[in-house]
């Protein structure tokens, strides 16, 4: 793996995915998981199945990225990447419709420019 801004920001990327892996499927009914979220201790508790589910397709995005970033094909590597870097994309723009608005700047955005960075390759 190459040390440049696509690569730096697809591992910040899948770090972030692995710590919202830890808030959904550990931490939710915690007051960490519930200031994160903003959610009552009775919704917590009721909703934390889901939550579970929810990590571990963050899980399954953090992996993806660091698949990618450690592929010993470069070429395929950066196409794992991106198509996990959109998947990633379209769902946080797809939260922030549906959800809250937060999920813009914390998931959509920074995903966007890091799919960008790996379109560009810088």
């Amino acid at each position: 793996m190459s040390l440049s801004v696509s690569n730096t920001l697809s591992a910040l990327i899948g770090a972030e995915h692995v710590y919202i892996l830890v808030l959904e499927m550990f931490l939710w009914t915690t007051p960490r998981g519930r200031k994160t979220f903003q959610l009552t201790p009775e919704f917590a508790a009721q909703s934390r199945p889901l939550a579970a589910n929810m990590g571990l397709y963050n899980g399954f995005l953090a992996a993806g990225m660091f698949w990618g970033l450690l592929h010993p094909n470069p070429a395929f590597g950066r196409q794992i990447r991106l198509f996990f870097q959109s998947c990633i994309t379209v769902a946080g723009f797809f939260g922030a419709a549906t959800s809250s608005k937060r999920i813009l700047f914390v998931q959509a955005i920074p995903a966007a420019v890091t799919l960008a960075a790996t379109l560009l390759r810088i």
